[in-house]
């Protein structure tokens, strides 16, 4: 079922898709929309799933208000009356799965979190690629943001997936940043999270991101980390029966919410 969620004075698209067992929650990254999951949903026939495109991204509107990743995941949650939840988030979605784990710990069964973005990781500065990127943004270039983010974080390759992913990306890059404000770091508070997890990373990826990856895994208590030969960020496209295998090894573990 389709749905447009109340979020605030603006609204989200949103796909909620009846089942049985804990509610999945599909976040998209920064680089796509939720159709990045598209090749996952169908290993998780019969789940209760739920997906929703972030402001700006995909099917949702432009933002007309500020508004934070975390608050609308919340909104969304709340919406839908999903009280605990296994969140499966990708890049951007990953960090606004983890900001939620260390605020809500009992609202959440566990994570699988696909090169996560990490609030708080202490990000090198990259002086060069910001310049491209903001004379890309001030000409309003959709192609040529297209193609700098194909380089940036394509590195397995064109397809035609991949390629509408981005394009489904750039309104947001441009008309975004005046209403999105910044999550609360949470890179050092991941030892907080006792939730089952489970991270993934390929070698195709930015070393950057992979040491992301990397530094998550270690710092969540019992976190499995898994590694992906030949994948860049966009694992759920490019790797699904992988995602699909991890998310399904987190759904069959039972593990009683700690709410002393």
């Amino acid at each position: 079922m389709e749905l447009m969620i109340p979020v605030g004075q603006d609204i989200v698209w949103a796909e909620h898709l009846a089942g049985d067992g804990v509610p999945i929650v599909l976040l998209h990254s920064g680089v796509g929309d939720s159709r990045d999951w598209d090749r996952v949903v169908p290993g998780l026939d019969g789940l209760r799933l739920v997906r929703y495109d972030v402001r700006g991204y995909g099917r949702s509107p432009q933002p007309t208000a500020q508004f934070t990743l975390l608050g609308d995941l919340e909104t969304v949650l709340d919406q839908l009356a999903l009280d605990r939840v296994l969140l499966v988030g990708c890049s951007m979605g990953g960090g606004t799965a983890l900001s939620f784990a260390v605020r809500y710990p009992q609202r959440v069964h566990g994570l699988v979190l696909l090169c996560p973005g990490v609030p708080g990781f202490p990000m090198p500065d990259e002086p060069e690629l910001d310049a491209e990127y903001d004379a890309l943004l001030a000409r309003r270039d959709v192609d040529g943001m297209v193609q700098f983010a194909l380089r940036i974080w394509g590195g397995a390759g064109a397809d035609d997936a991949v390629m509408a992913q981005l394009r489904a990306s750039i309104p947001a890059w441009f008309d975004q940043d005046e209403y999105l404000r910044p999550t609360a770091p949470v890179y050092n508070r991941l030892h907080e999270i006792t939730a089952p997890s489970v991270v993934m990373a390929g070698d195709k990826d930015r070393p950057i991101l992979a040491a992301v990856a990397g530094g998550t895994a270690a710092r969540i208590p019992g976190c499995e980390f898994v590694w992906l030969p030949g994948i860049d960020h966009f694992p759920a496209l490019r790797a699904p029966q992988a995602v699909t295998d991890a998310v399904l090894r987190v759904v069959g573990q039972d593990v009683s919410p700690d709410i002393s």
